[in-house]
């Protein structure tokens, strides 16, 4: 990664146009070939980028400024996206190998989440019990497979957050398993749309469908597993 801070004056033009004054900003050349301009402020969000692939070429214009040009992709006219990067003053220059990141990795993903809640299956319902977890279809595995104090089955689906794809997904599952007679002896297989926060979309859209929404206390299921809590 090259990063430069420098008061410069930045033009875009393509699907619109754009312009920055001079000011001091923030540089970033990624080495997937993005080019980010940050300012010191307006969060993590840059005044303006270019994704890759793009190129930069470097040179001076008429009047002796050092200049960029990002090119990229062709907009919908034939005409490539470009930035224009005027550098009036560069106040520092270095670049940085990164090396190959590991990536982002979250507490609390639907993987553990899964492993939370098969073995603590009535924080989801009175009575539920676990049958399997990655219960297999024809259209990909249901996260848990349950049965209730009735013995009625219950499919669980396990979000981090709730969307309404994720309710999608869970009625696509219904359909297949409620075609099965072994899981539908007692009645209808029924469903538990679970999450740490689920959205209002979502929970209508689930409610609508016959299928319980189960708010996850993530915190408190850890705790549970929390083995100082047996010495009490």
């Amino acid at each position: 990664m090259r990063i430069v801070v420098a008061r410069c004056q930045v033009d875009y033009a393509g699907r619109l146009t754009a312009h920055l004054p001079p000011a001091t900003r923030v540089l970033m050349l990624k080495a997937d070939g993005s080019v980010l301009i940050h300012s010191d402020g307006g969060s993590y969000k840059p005044l303006n980028w270019m994704s890759p692939p793009c190129t930069v070429r470097e040179g001076v214009n008429d009047d002796g400024v050092a200049e960029w040009v990002v090119t990229a992709k062709a907009t919908s006219q034939g005409e490539p996206d470009t930035l224009r990067i005027l550098l009036e003053e560069v106040l520092h220059d270095s670049t940085h190998d990164l090396g190959i990141d590991p990536g982002l990795r979250k507490d609390g993903v639907e993987k553990h989440l899964q492993e939370l809640l098969a073995e603590h299956p009535a924080t989801l319902a009175d009575g539920l019990t676990l049958v399997r977890r990655e219960f297999p279809t024809a259209i990909g595995p249901v996260d848990l497979m349950c049965r209730d104090a009735a013995g009625v089955s219950v499919a669980v689906e396990i979000k981090r957050r709730g969307e309404i794809d994720g309710v999608e997904q869970l009625t696509r599952y219904l359909e297949l398993l409620n075609r099965d007679p072994a899981l539908t002896r007692k009645g209808p297989v029924q469903g538990i749309f679970a999450a740490q926060a689920i959205r209002p979309q979502a929970r209508t859209l689930a409610e609508d469908r016959g299928i319980t929404c189960a708010v996850v206390d993530y915190d408190a299921l850890r705790g549970m597993d929390d083995p100082t809590d047996r010495l009490f």
